[in-house]
């Protein structure tokens, strides 16, 4: 019976690409496999030598592997999808100890995360990939094609999760499995998490249990977006998150306007006051006091590095559906979303929102608020500022946090940043601008602050290829360069001396 995703009754072994899965399967503790020879560095032209061949020659497997992820609607936010959440971790496994790694399935609380390992040596250097193989849920209306099917127009790949993330992780490693099957001297580490899709609530409690068998030297994470298709970009910032509600309560019941309009209290009139006296609705300028006193400048450096990214207001705009902004100066426009605080309205909820008009005044009004905090800023002291602001004049209003999430600042200079520059530039052509990203990703943070490793940003994703979005795709040009530049970087860090510590 098919439930839409492809494969047949949605199990792994159920397609064509799955037979040969099902024989290879295996328990899903660590597999004994022996770390691989002892292989003194060596140039990385050297290294590299072959590789070209070798991407061309992996595009049908890639193709497979990807087919076979797509076809597991791995749905985190859906209780429903529990046991497609499962078949992929089960699957992953499969994935990582075809390409010659190791593989473990991690419980925790929630959906488990599947690590993956390639062992040369302790006096190697370790590199650490993270990515999610959780997706979005997918209205089949609004896609073209099968959402949990992958298909295959020329070099593009529809499905789900194809982009976000499953495809980049798949890149990843197959960069990977050249390196091991060449024996080379770099430990390798691939962690994907199965959570990231519903805000990565045990990742923290996954890395603090593991912590002792996590020691790494670097961090790729390969979850971000180029801004334009031909300027590779690498984020090393992201804004921080503060979600919040703000309830106004009045009175125990609706009221007729005409009997009691005038000394009764309004509060969706005062809910609405007491967010423009936080926020300009013009500029959008926060208007609360020490709001953004710990904001960092951003340098006319970074400035110029974000323009040179390839953004354009004209196509941004395009992109999101937007008829006016509130600037179109270029330079205002990514400063004000890769640098600058906000506070934003979500909704507002209270009174009548049926057809045509009731004359009523409403008991009760909450707004859903949030507050994007940019690097130096902290998301409790922000949440602190904000409620009293607004307590302190409106003692009626209730203000209460539903998540926060610090912003993060990795590196744009030095060696760490270099290497991921070489390793695009090798793999595209060009060299990569340094930007940061206006969105959040809980796992980045919690990785920076238990890891204590830097942490960088190697994202494939283009804005056409509909992160979230229905019609979500991949293509092969990212999948063939992201190989590179990952085979790249791991040759870069096989070809360093000493000791752990000392990578980069």
């Amino acid at each position: 019976m098919s439930d839409g995703t492809g494969l047949g009754d949605g199990q792994p072994g159920a397609g064509p690409y799955d037979r040969r899965m099902a024989d290879s399967r295996a328990p899903l503790d660590d597999r004994a496999v022996p770390p691989a020879r002892a292989v003194p560095p060596a140039r990385g032209d050297e290294l590299l030598r072959g590789l070209g061949a070798y991407v061309s020659a992996s595009r049908p497997e890639f193709e497979r592997r990807l087919a076979e992820l797509v076809g597991i609607p791995g749905v985190s936010a859906d209780p429903a999808r529990a046991a497609d959440i499962a078949r992929t971790a089960e699957h992953a496994v499969t994935l990582l100890r075809d390409a010659g790694l190791s593989a473990r399935i991690v419980a925790t609380a929630g959906n488990p995360v599947v690590v993956g390992e390639h062992q040369a040596g302790a006096d190697r250097p370790t590199v650490t990939i993270y990515n999610h193989l959780d997706v979005q849920p997918a209205d089949r209306q609004e896609w073209h094609t099968e959402p949990f099917r992958l298909t295959i127009a020329g070099d593009r790949y529809n499905g789900r999760g194809s982009t976000d993330d499953k495809g980049p992780a798949l890149t990843a490693l197959q960069a990977a499995q050249f390196a091991v099957g060449r024996e080379w001297p770099v430990n390798i580490r691939f962690v994907w998490e199965l959570e990231e899709e519903i805000g990565s609530p045990n990742f923290e409690a996954f890395v603090r249990a593991e912590l002792p068998r996590l020691a790494t030297d670097v961090v790729l994470v390969s979850d971000s977006i180029w801004i334009a298709a031909d300027r590779p970009a690498i984020d090393y910032g992201l804004r921080g998150l503060v979600t919040f509600e703000v309830t106004v309560t009045t009175g125990r019941n609706d009221t007729h306007s005409g009997l009691t309009g005038g000394p009764a209290r309004n509060p969706l009139t005062e809910l609405a006051g007491i967010i423009a006296e936080c926020v300009d609705p013009v500029t959008g300028r926060v208007l609360v006091p020490g709001f953004a006193d710990a904001v960092a400048p951003v340098t006319d450096a970074e400035l110029d590095g974000f323009v040179a990214s390839g953004f354009d207001v004209e196509t941004f705009m395009a992109a999101h559906g937007l008829t006016s902004l509130r600037t179109t100066d270029v330079r205002e426009v990514v400063r004000r979303i890769m640098a600058e605080p906000t506070f934003e309205v979500h909704g507002l909820t209270g009174g009548y929102t049926g057809p045509g008009v009731k004359t009523v005044v409403p008991p009760r009004a909450t707004a859903k608020l949030s507050a994007r905090i940019v690097p130096h800023q902290n998301p409790q002291v922000v949440f602190g500022l904000i409620r009293d602001f607004i307590t302190a004049r409106h003692p009626d209003a209730h203000v209460e946090l539903e998540a926060a999430m610090p912003p993060y600042l990795g590196p744009h200079t030095g060696p760490y940043a270099d290497a991921a520059a070489d390793a695009v530039e090798y793999a595209f052509g060009r060299r990569p601008a340094f930007v940061r990203e206006g969105g959040s990703i809980g796992a980045v943070l919690t990785m920076d602050e238990y890891l204590k490793a830097p942490v960088i940003l190697l994202g494939l994703s283009l804005p056409s290829h509909g992160y979230h979005a229905p019609n979500e795709h991949y293509d092969w040009t990212q999948a063939a360069g992201g190989i590179r530049m990952f085979a790249h970087y791991l040759a870069h860090l096989a070809t360093r001396t000493g000791q752990v510590g000392q990578a980069g």
